[in-house]
């Protein structure tokens, strides 16, 4: 059976080439219990860059819990602690061991986007740290990816480039190959997708393309812009399964018109895709598009962190922008939605076909 990703070369990849860890900074980063073995590894290497590590784990079931248990108050606003670690914290990191990746299928879409709206405060704090989000192989990841335990834990560990002779050389290659896509799209005005069922149209005229290197996610491997609010005209067909906050959703397909969703559809999951556009105002907006470049992951597993970077993909993220890119659309909703062009799609800029 193959074997996990190393938990001492993961951890070492996050603290020097995500988080850049420095003498006596606070690094704050949770996971699950199942995420034990890379927990134990960022926390000795965070100790050996010189820096603080503050752990926090959280036991199965605790999300189920929470909307089982919350008053109005809990679902209306957040812990004040919570809101000062995160100001106080130099960098986040997020680890996603989950037990069971449905754990919040059966709790009202409108509730988890109550709360979301109330904690935009915490999640924009966040946001504002150097911060990392990743994963740690599970059962349940695997089950959801439908593959064994060995296997996908072989999979993660070439989505990292763990694989590799040197997975820091890899990033940086990755890195490099990214700017020059970068080069070529900063002279765009329009952005085409097109693939069966869909025909979509965004403006990125003045926006700032990112480069996502593992800086931010890890793995990584895509470059992101947030398009002109007003722009997305067309309709787009999401082709690659999604299950945001646990709840499947799949066969999505959203029409715009000058920026705003005026249809949408999912052939599973369909309330919720329903609640999540009603959660606010900015949530019917396009606050990313994506663009994927990972060849370390060639097919679909069902975790958006990993399915959005697959090379040959693109995906918009409904709701609120990266104010690095130029976005202004704000809203608790950062949905990202994956749109498979190796079947026959295509994606071009300014007209011309990008490779």
């Amino acid at each position: 059976m193959s074997a996990p990703p190393d938990p001492d070369a993961f951890a070492n990849l996050l603290c020097g080439w995500c988080l850049d860890v420095q003498p006596r900074q606070q690094v704050l980063f949770r996971s699950t219990v199942h995420g034990i073995p890379l927990v134990r590894a960022i926390h000795a290497a965070v100790l050996e860059c010189g820096a603080w590590p503050l752990i926090r784990i959280t036991p199965d079931g605790i999300g189920e819990a929470f909307y089982r248990h919350a008053h109005e108050h809990h679902l209306d606003g957040f812990a004040p602690l919570e809101l000062l670690e995160t100001e106080t914290a130099d960098a986040v990191l997020g680890i996603d061991a989950p037990a069971n990746t449905r754990a919040l299928a059966g709790v009202d879409p409108d509730l988890i986007a109550r709360a979301a709206r109330a904690r935009r405060p915490v999640q924009a704090a966040r946001l504002s740290k150097r911060w990392c989000g990743t994963l740690w192989p599970t059962s349940a990841l695997a089950q959801q990816a439908g593959m064994g335990d060995g296997d996908y834990a072989a999979f993660v560990g070439r989505a990292l480039f763990l694989d590799r002779p040197d997975p820091l050389g890899a990033w940086r290659q990755l890195s490099a190959a990214q700017a020059r896509v970068i080069e070529r799209l900063n002279a765009a005005r329009e952005i085409r997708i097109e693939a069966p069922g869909t025909d979509l149209r965004l403006r990125v005229d003045g926006r700032t393309w990112i480069n996502s290197d593992g800086k931010r996610n890890m793995p990584s491997g895509e470059v992101f812009t947030g398009p002109l609010e007003d722009s997305a005209n067309g309709t787009i067909r999401f082709t690659v399964p999604s299950s945001p906050r646990g709840v499947e959703v799949d066969g999505v397909t959203l029409t715009f018109a000058d920026g705003e969703v005026t249809h949408a559809h999912a052939d599973k999951g369909d309330d919720y895709l329903q609640s999540a556009l009603n959660g606010d105002r900015g949530a019917r907006f396009v606050g990313e598009l994506g663009i994927g470049t990972n060849t370390g992951i060639d097919r679909p597993t069902g975790s958006i962190l990993l399915d959005e970077k697959i090379a040959g993909t693109v995906h918009l993220a409904l709701g609120r922008s990266y104010p690095e890119t130029g976005g202004t659309n704000e809203s608790a909703l950062h949905w990202n939605l994956i749109c498979d062009l190796r079947g026959g799609g295509c994606l071009s800029a300014d007209g011309q076909v990008l490779n």
